[in-house]
């Protein structure tokens, strides 16, 4: 499975925060995604659902 920020990404660090072990804030200053194995599903999708501008998509 793979999480992706898209360009609407604030920078907020919300998806960080609930799931670090998939969304990482870069040096840009925004979130980046990563490739993760289905025990993360949930929290990614729970990070996915908290984004306040709808910036992250988890391809299964």
């Amino acid at each position: 499975m793979k999480a992706t920020v898209n360009e609407n990404c604030i920078g907020c660090g919300l998806c960080a925060g609930t799931c670090p072990e998939v969304f990482q804030m870069g040096d840009d200053g925004f979130a980046h995604g990563s490739e993760f194995g289905a025990e993360l599903l949930d929290s990614a999708q729970e990070a996915r659902d908290g984004c306040p501008v709808s910036a992250i998509s988890i391809e299964e």
